[in-house]
């Protein structure tokens, strides 16, 4: 390490320990608190959401406490893929939170229970009828934090069916929640993965043909880099022959699913791109933190400051 870049890093060191610093005011005002913008962390290039549980240790156990440490440390959305299934009152707070500190919501999951096996590429009816019902819910739930983004899974391969006859039913039952939510202008998002191959959507460009094929601003593409360099690679040239359906974005590192920095991806290239590219989006941060600790969960933000750390 030169001794110009010695020093960069001694500020940004320094930098976090301010920022922790403003952590023990936000707890200590409670529920009244009022983030000051001179206090908080510069905001990064790209809009990063942390998850309950990534700042633990630092914030404590009080999600309203981890998301002032998250403001404080400079990012401006969270996700929470629960959301739906927390109680009314706590959804309430937790939006007027954000909407004090001038934060979005990121995805939270339309959950309707299993929602990988009770499959919608089935066909069956009481699968797209529970999805249908979710959907709605999902809009009340959206309401209370402002959301405007997500999560849906269509779930298994039915080894029954043909895979036109799949395709058909999925395209269906995507329009039939499209039909819900466009007209709160909410995007529910489709989520490629690499869990398990019996997932019926498996890589980007079939994610791709069902939202030309649904054919509405409400259904759109779940770009999660970490699920998409272990089933397909090739991240920036599939993320540009599909960006025009592309409304999300989720992160990860491989192998291991922590931050940026701990495996192969190039995220500083990445995040580059993404950003010139114009993606004024949240990128979601759904991994894990590769050190425990306090220590470990500055790192974080570290990693994230250092893939952010670019030019247009």
């Amino acid at each position: 390490m030169n001794r110009i870049d010695f020093i960069k890093n001694s500020f940004a060191a320094a930098g976090a320990l301010v920022a922790g610093s403003s952590l023990s005011a936000a707890a200590e005002d409670g529920p009244g608190f009022k983030a000051d913008p001179l206090l908080a962390g510069k905001t990064f290039n790209l809009d990063y959401a942390p998850h309950q549980g990534m700042f633990k240790n630092n914030a404590g156990d009080n999600f309203l406490d981890q998301i002032r440490f998250m403001y404080d440390q400079g990012f401006r959305s969270i996700e929470d893929n629960g959301f739906l299934n927390r109680p009314v009152e706590e959804q309430t707070k937790i939006g007027e939170l954000l909407a004090k500190l001038g934060m979005r919501m990121g995805v939270f999951v339309v959950d309707g229970g299993d929602n990988w096996k009770t499959s919608l590429t089935t066909g069956k009816k009481e699968f797209k009828d529970k999805f249908v019902e979710t959907c709605k819910l999902s809009v009340e739930a959206a309401k209370r934090c402002n959301a405007k983004w997500l999560t849906v899974v269509p779930g298994f391969y039915e080894r029954k069916l043909p895979y036109g006859n799949q395709f058909a039913n999925v395209i269906d039952a995507m329009r039939a929640g499209a039909e819900i939510f466009e007209p709160h202008n909410l995007v529910m998002v489709l989520e490629t993965l690499s869990d398990t191959p019996e997932l019926f959507l498996q890589q980007t460009h079939e994610t791709y043909a069902v939202c030309k094929a649904v054919s509405s601003p409400a259904c759109k593409i779940l770009y999660d880099i970490y699920h998409m360099q272990k089933t397909e690679g090739q991240l920036i040239v599939n993320m540009d022959r599909c960006w025009d359906e592309i409304a999300y974005i989720q992160i990860g590192d491989n192998p291991g699913r922590k931050e940026p920095t701990t495996g192969e991806i190039n995220y500083k290239n990445l995040f580059k791109h993404i950003h010139e590219k114009g993606y004024k989006g949240v990128m979601g941060m759904e991994h894990g933190n590769s050190k425990s600790g306090k220590e470990g969960e500055m790192r974080v933000v570290q990693a994230y400051r250092e893939c952010d750390n670019f030019r247009s």
